[in-house]
C-alpha cells in the first residue's frame, strides 16, 4: 500500500492503517520531541500529545510536502505548545538518571552523557533553538515564527546557547583529563 493510499485509509479513521502510520514514524516523532524535551517522561508525553494532533488534523494534510515533514512539523510545535504551558519537570540531573541507554562502546557512551548533561543544562530557550537549527534544520525565520520571537532573537539564542554549549563541554573534558592524570599518578 502507498502513502498515500495509508494516508487516506486513515482519513477514513481506519484503525489498521492509523497503526501503519504509527508504527512507521514514531520513532522519528519520539526523537523530535526528546531533544525538547530534555527527557524520557516529558517526551512521551509529548509524543503522545503530538499523534493526537496529527490524528486529528490528518485532514488537513494537503501534500503540499512529504508526510514526515508534515508530521515532524506538527510534533515539533505540539511540544513546543506543551512545554510553554508546563513548567519545567526535572532538573537535568533527574533527566539523566531516567534516561534508558543502550551501551554502545563506552566512549560513546561518555561523549553521549556529556553532550546531553550539556544540552540539558542550557537554558530552556537556547536549548529550544539549538534543537531546532542545530539539529533539526529550520532557519531563524521558521524559528521565530515557531518560537515567537524574532529571527534576530533567534539568532542571539543560538550564538549563546553554542558557546555555553562549548564552555560546558570543555571544562568536562578538562575534568576528565585531570582524572586520568590523578588515576594514573597514584597507578605508578
Amino acid at each position: 500500500m502507498t502513502e498515500n493510499e495509508l494516508i487516506r485509509r486513515a482519513c477514513d479513521g481506519e484503525e489498521a492503517a492509523i497503526r501503519r502510520l504509527y508504527d512507521r514514524y514514531s520513532p522519528r516523532v519520539y526523537a523530535v520531541v526528546r531533544r525538547i524535551a530534555g527527557d524520557d517522561d516529558t517526551a512521551q508525553d509529548l509524543a503522545q500529545e503530538a499523534w493526537l494532533r496529527a490524528i486529528r488534523g490528518l485532514r488537513s494534510f494537503r501534500g503540499d510536502a512529504r508526510f514526515s515533514t508534515w508530521l515532524h512539523r506538527v510534533a515539533v510545535n505540539a511540544a513546543l505548545q506543551a512545554r510553554r504551558r508546563a513548567p519545567e519537570r526535572n532538573t537535568p540531573e533527574e533527566a539523566l538518571l531516567e534516561q534508558i541507554t543502550v551501551e554502545p562502546p563506552r566512549s560513546d557512551v561518555l561523549l553521549a552523557r556529556r553532550l546531553e548533561q550539556a544540552l540539558d543544562a542550557l537554558p530552556e530557550g537556547m536549548r529550544r533553538v539549538l534543537v531546532l537549527h542545530d539539529v533539526e534544520g529550520h532557519t531563524h525565520e521558521e524559528i521565530a515564527e515557531t518560537l515567537g520571537i524574532t529571527p534576530g532573537t533567534s539568532k542571539s539564542q543560538l550564538f549563546k546557547a553554542r558557546a555555553k554549549m562549548r564552555e560546558m563541554l570543555t571544562a568536562a573534558v578538562h575534568a576528565r583529563t585531570r582524572e586520568r592524570q590523578g588515576v594514573e599518578v597514584w597507578s605508578t
